[in-house]
């Protein structure tokens, strides 16, 4: 998981005092929370690609389309020579989370 900034953390513990204070509401503050979430992006190695690539049951080329990227880009990630990046890590993730429909 990617570690939130040192400002996003700093704004993230004002805004949980000001809604302990009263002063926001709690509706307001599980939207704070929602985008706070929504900022920490896991990461995503060799093995972890290749864990829910097998556990989706869908070839190196599928995956790649339905992430919209490369098949030799997939292999890349799966041999280790290159690491997913923000936007892929966040479509992986969803992925992960929900599964094949949520992207289709």
């Amino acid at each position: 998981m990617t570690k939130p900034s040192r400002i996003i953390e700093e704004m993230h513990e004002t805004v949980q005092g000001l809604h302990a204070g009263g002063l926001i509401d709690e509706r307001r503050m599980r939207e704070f929370e929602a985008l706070y979430r929504a900022n920490q992006v896991p990461k995503f190695n060799a093995d972890s690609v290749k864990a829910l690539r097998s556990r989706l049951n869908v070839s190196q080329a599928a995956l790649a389309i339905i992430i919209n990227t490369s098949a030799s880009t997939v292999r890349a990630w799966e041999a280790g020579t290159k690491n997913p990046g923000g936007p892929s890590c966040k479509l992986l993730e969803i992925l992960d989370r929900k599964g094949i429909e949520a992207l289709l």
